[in-house]
This record gives C-alpha cells, sequence and structure tokens, in this order.
C-alpha cells in the first residue's frame, strides 16, 4: 500500500502536553505536590500568582525546586515576567545559568517576535552540559492575536502558543465575569413567528483560538489553550477543554490538579472514536489494494482526507 502521509505539518517538540498545571513560584508545598501530580507538563509561575513583593523568592524557589524535585518525565516551563523593556532579563539568565532540568521558558504578553528574539539571545549562553531551552508564547493581548503568524514562524527554538484567555478578554474590553467563560449577554436573539423570543449564546473566543491554532499548525507548533477558571466545577473543566480539543488543540492549561482528570479525559478519544478511527484506515487500506482511492463507508464518501484525521485519532489513543 502506498504509504499516506499522516502528519504533513510535524510538531517541532512533539511532546504529551494535555494538561498543563500552573503553580505559583513562590510556594515550595505547592511545587512539590505538582512535581508528584498526573499532570503532563507543569509551568512555574513568576507572574501573575506571585505577589509583587515575592518576586525574587519565587525565583529562587522555582530554581530550588527545579534542583531538588523528582519531576519524573514532566516538561517543565517556567513563565518569566514582561516589564517595559520587554521581558525580565534577569529572571531568564538566572534560569538559563541555573536551572539544568528545565525545559522551557514561556513568556507572557507576546505582541511580537521581538520578545521570541530577546528570549532567544538570553538562552545562547545555557551551559554546555544543559539541555538546550525551548521557547512558549503566551498570546494574550490584540495586538498578539495581530501578530500572531509572525510570531509563530520567529524562532525554531519556539515549540508553543498558549491561549492567556483571561487577559485577552481585558484586552479587548470584554464585559467577561470568569476565566474562560462567555458573558451571558454574548448571544444572537431572535423572534420566532409566534413572537416568542429565544437567544442562542455564543462562543467569544473562537476567533482568537482558531486564529492561534492555524498560526501553530502553520509551523509546527503545539497549541495550549487557557484555563478553566471555575476550578471546582469538574462538569465545566471538562466542557471547556472537550470544545479545545475538538477544535483541535494538543492541550489546556489547568489552575487546580482538581481538574487533572476531566482535562485529560477531555483531550483524549473514547473507544467508539478509536474504533471508528481504525475502520476507517482498514477500509480506505482495502479500498486501495482493490485499485481504489475512495470509497463508501456507512453511507459516507472516505478517501485519503480521512485517513489523515482518522490516523491523528488513532495516534492520540497510542499515547494514552
Amino acid at each position: 500500500m502506498t504509504r499516506i502521509e499522516s502528519n504533513p505539518n510535524p510538531t517541532r517538540c512533539p511532546r504529551t502536553t494535555r494538561t498543563v498545571l500552573a503553580v505559583p513560584g513562590h510556594r515550595m508545598k505547592m511545587l512539590e505536590s505538582a512535581a508528584a501530580c498526573a499532570a503532563d507538563a507543569v509551568f512555574i509561575d513568576l507572574e501573575d500568582a506571585v505577589p509583587l513583593d515575592k518576586k525574587g523568592e519565587a525565583l529562587r524557589t522555582a530554581v530550588r525546586a527545579l534542583a531538588e524535585l523528582e519531576w519524573g518525565d514532566k516538561t517543565v516551563a517556567v513563565r518569566i515576567n514582561a516589564n517595559e523593556r520587554g521581558i525580565d532579563e534577569h529572571e531568564v539568565r538566572t534560569l538559563t545559568g541555573e536551572a539544568r532540568r528545565l525545559d522551557s521558558i514561556l513568556v507572557p504578553k507576546v505582541e511580537s517576535a521581538d520578545a521570541i528574539a530577546q528570549t532567544e539571545r538570553l538562552l545562547a549562553a545555557r551551559p554546555a552540559s544543559f539541555a538546550p531551552l525551548e521557547i512558549e508564547a503566551l498570546i494574550e493581548t490584540a495586538r498578539g492575536i495581530v501578530n500572531v503568524d509572525s510570531i509563530a514562524g520567529s524562532s525554531e527554538r519556539l515549540t508553543a502558543l498558549h491561549f492567556g484567555v483571561g487577559d485577552f478578554s481585558a484586552s479587548i474590553g470584554a464585559r467577561n465575569v470568569e476565566i474562560g467563560g462567555t458573558h451571558p449577554g454574548y448571544a444572537v436573539t431572535l423572534k420566532d413567528q409566534t413572537d416568542n423570543y429565544a437567544a442562542t449564546p455564543l462562543d467569544l473566543w473562537t476567533y482568537p483560538m482558531m486564529r492561534i491554532l492555524v498560526a501553530a499548525r502553520a509551523f509546527g507548533l503545539r497549541a495550549i489553550d487557557g484555563p478553566c477558571g471555575a476550578f471546582r466545577d469538574p462538569v465545566l473543566t471538562r466542557a471547556w477543554a472537550l470544545k479545545a480539543a475538538a477544535m483541535g488543540y494538543d492541550g489546556k492549561q489547568v489552575i487546580h490538579p482538581g481538574q487533572i482528570e476531566p482535562t485529560r479525559t477531555a483531550f483524549s478519544p473514547t473507544d467508539d472514536e478509536v474504533h471508528d478511527a481504525r475502520r476507517t484506515v482498514a477500509a480506505l487500506e482495502a479500498a486501495q489494494a482493490a485499485g481504489l482511492a475512495a470509497i463508501s463507508l456507512d453511507g459516507k464518501l472516505v478517501d485519503f482526507a480521512n485517513v489523515r484525521m482518522a490516523e491523528r485519532i488513532i495516534a492520540m489513543a497510542e499515547r494514552d
């Protein structure tokens, strides 16, 4: 059988990052819990989750945690701070030179390729005995969305784009009440023939999420959705994760360990999805052996595009 290219645009770093747990950098007990948790990835936060008077402590604690804790096979990143000069260069220099276990620098509020270039220059000082550091970018402002394509293609070190939904909401002036949610007023209201009104809620984040996803895929990057702020609500946690997974995102940030399992489940294909995907691949393999490139399966057209979609689902299942 002729080989079917299942992934014409592979990621530069095909890590499994269905769940990315955010943890404050100044809280050693929470870092200990994060190291032992079931998340695929962790980002140690030096930015929004850290009070201004604790920034220095957070950096020191993060370096200590990376040196002393057992992180297993998790992907570990540190979210640095941004300032009027771009990024906090002291934080990047410290992490580059001292944090051997670190995998990636997560750069917040990226609005242009300049922030990525600035980070990349500092990473060149990484000791040769340490593993090279990757860069991940948080897209969380209107200007970041406008420039997301140039950001995505700006560096070979860049491996992921994250959607910072909370700050993006503030950036565009949305009347929102919770991180990741949509204001109930964002709806289409129609009147039927009997003069009854009905409102259909809309998703405020479809456009920026798709912009980020398309840019990520165009340049072989992972796409990570922002968190569900309702961390004590497993139904909303899973539903919002399932939306991102259905769009094609690779994973989602979580802000509480209780969100890890429902989010991981949302990013894992169901048994029925895997069964249907395997049937699709097998059916077209049989058809190609008979000299056909497209067939009807369960009353629907199946061709090589269907196989590429099916093979992605199978690969996701095998990853689990």
